[in-house]
């Protein structure tokens, strides 16, 4: 791809994530995490909590199956060959796993990984970190979760997979008295199979009209797209529309926090989103938490 961006603006120390870009198997120590609460059930679908090692290599190998096999994305080779088929970075150590199975003891076919704040500190940042300068939320951070590495085997995306998914982080979120969620949302820079920033830089310029965050709010990406340059001052296109999952994002209250970072292993543009759960429209909160 031609149009590469390059960093452009000082920001705040990045620190504790030195040694990111190594083999993730010679980082990562042994995954311990706690007793997870019962299995929700949603529908026919099984949705829990992994609460052994076993289960979250299930979710990484689900993850290893849609972005590196069927987005292409370039992930970090294990250093232990029997994890080859994997997605395995540092974090995932420190996270909380959701999985949704067709049924009780079926395959993964959705999942996410959950960063607490008590665990965020324990690694020192969150994966966000890695992509934005966050100075601006560090009041937040008590009371914010990361949601990340979301994905949804393509045989089950019909929406109901991705509903039990947020209906059980929103659960989560309620049970421990956390009201923020953080995340980066992509957007794959191919259209219609040609690679192209262009598109990524038309959402961003439609969508900062509509939901970006107020200015306290805003971070600024470590490694920008040029989305000025690639837009040209044209105007933005209202029939260009953002990812499915940015959508729903959106959907439930979310704002985008600032500009777009390219991350060139997903060969994505990143869209920094944060969403309270005091802004989730009615409608979505009757669904997700019923009773609250």
């Amino acid at each position: 791809m031609s149009e590469l961006p390059v960093p452009t603006l000082p920001l705040s120390p990045l620190r504790g994530f030195r040694a990111m870009r190594k083999p993730a198997a010679l980082l990562v120590p042994p995954v311990v995490l706690p007793t997870p609460a019962a299995p929700v059930k949603q529908g026919p679908l099984h949705v829990t909590w992994a609460c052994h090692q076993d289960e979250v290599r299930e979710a990484q190998r689900l993850r290893h199956h849609v972005f590196a096999d069927e987005m292409g994305a370039r992930l970090p080779v294990p250093a232990d060959p029997k994890l080859a088929g994997h997605d395995i970075d540092l974090f995932d150590a420190y996270c909380e796993h959701l999985l949704v199975r067709e049924f009780a003891g079926g395959p993964v076919v959705g999942t996410y990984r959950v960063l607490t704040p008590a665990q965020a500190r324990r690694v020192g940042g969150t994966y966000s970190d890695t992509e934005f300068d966050l100075v601006r939320l560090r009041g937040l951070r008590d009371r914010m979760v990361e949601l990340g590495r979301s994905c949804v085997h393509p045989e089950h995306r019909q929406g109901g997979v991705i509903l039990a998914l947020w209906g059980a982080l929103a659960q989560f979120m309620a049970r421990n008295r956390l009201d923020i969620m953080l995340g980066c949302a992509s957007i794959p820079m191919l259209h219609h199979g040609v690679p192209s920033a262009r598109t990524a830089a038309g959402i961003w310029h439609r969508l900062r009209e509509t939901h970006l965050a107020p200015v306290e709010l805003q971070v600024w990406p470590r490694l920008p797209l040029p989305v000025d340059a690639l837009h040209a001052g044209e105007p933005a296109d209202p029939l260009l529309e953002p990812p499915p999952l940015i959508q729903g994002y959106l959907r439930l209250g979310a704002k985008i926090l600032g500009a777009p970072a390219w991350d060139p292993d997903f060969n994505t543009a990143d869209l920094p989103m944060l969403m309270r759960l005091d802004d989730m429209p009615a409608r979505y909160r009757r669904h997700l938490l019923p009773g609250s």
